[in-house]
């Protein structure tokens, strides 16, 4: 058996394999906080949005926006000119200067949905498919998150897809679902596209924090937990629609709601500064759903343990 993630030291959770990190998040029953960072830029000069996350309580990083084929990383590295082959070498980097297991947003793009709005063209390296999971295991994640940024395209049936790309050429631990409509006429989340993400073989089933999305309610989302945990699922809820910008009683009121649920993952996203979510809002999450004493021990314990 493996300790807790919420408990456990960066010599430890760095060499965690898929199984044992969905283990160590189970054993935590529903106090861990992923953080999602757009990696491109940042709010302070010459560090990583990563490190800041961290900081503040986060126990994973979620990297967006990161092209696999370019993994560059502002405040990672001190000019452009650094070498192509350091910069492979980025993620290995990220994670001996954070000490917490890093994944990565990849997307299901689907360029035959019917969009509610005009489509946003990502980078190749952010999408999906076959040769940019290849990339995502060979760069070192622990796990990848397969959702939708806004406006992008992302359906529950691309998702599908991917999943069953993603247990052929990633190792790692595998995150699905969408945060929002990422600009597709369908429903956000269901029982039966729950249903279809875990016959597809994802390990976590992402859904939509309550009051983020509308009209998905307590009752769905306890619905969705038992039917996830009775196949030996783990669910993310995230707060991925700008309001991980909203104010710290915001931040309390859908943690509890939402860990009343059952869910084991609780994601702060990155649309507040359009960078991450505020420093305050990570600190306000994670002493909601775990209290002063873990959360201190969070954010105080060393990554040379």
């Amino acid at each position: 058996m493996v300790k807790r993630l919420i408990s456990a030291d960066t010599s430890e959770t760095l060499q965690f394999n898929a199984n044992d990190l969905k283990q160590s998040i189970k054993a935590s029953e529903g106090r861990v906080i992923v953080s999602e960072n757009i990696v491109t830029q940042s709010n302070i000069d010459e560090i990583t949005t990563a490190e800041i996350a961290a900081a503040f309580g986060a126990d994973m990083l979620l990297m967006n926006r990161l092209d696999v084929f370019k993994p560059e990383i502002f405040g990672l590295y001190p000019s452009e000119d650094d070498a192509s082959h350091e910069r492979r070498e980025s993620i290995q980097r990220l994670q001996k200067l954070v000490g917490r297991p890093i994944g990565i947003n990849l997307e299901p793009i689907d360029k035959k949905a019917e969009m509610v709005e005009d489509r946003l063209e990502i980078s190749r390296g952010c999408v999906a498919d076959t040769e940019v999971l290849q990339e995502a295991e060979s760069l070192g994640f622990q796990f990848v998150v397969l959702t939708g940024n806004p406006s992008t395209g992302v359906s529950n049936a691309a998702t599908v897809e991917s999943l069953k790309l993603a247990k052929k050429h990633f190792s790692g631990l595998i995150i699905a679902g969408k945060m929002h409509g990422s600009g597709v006429d369908e429903p956000v989340i269901s029982k039966e596209v729950v249903q279809s993400f875990l016959k597809a073989g994802a390990d976590v089933i992402l859904v939509p924090a309550i009051g983020t999305v509308p009209g998905f309610d307590e009752e769905e989302l306890k619905d969705i937990v038992k039917l996830v945990h009775n196949e030996n699922g783990l669910v993310m809820s995230a707060i991925g629609t700008s309001q991980e910008g909203s104010g710290k009683s915001y931040i309390e009121n859908i943690a509890m709601r939402t860990k009343i649920c059952g869910v084991d993952i609780q994601h702060i996203g990155d649309s507040a500064w359009g960078v991450q979510s505020p420093f305050e809002n990570i600190y306000a999450l994670s002493n909601a759903i775990r209290g002063e004493r873990h959360t201190i021990q969070r954010m105080a314990r060393s990554i040379n343990r």
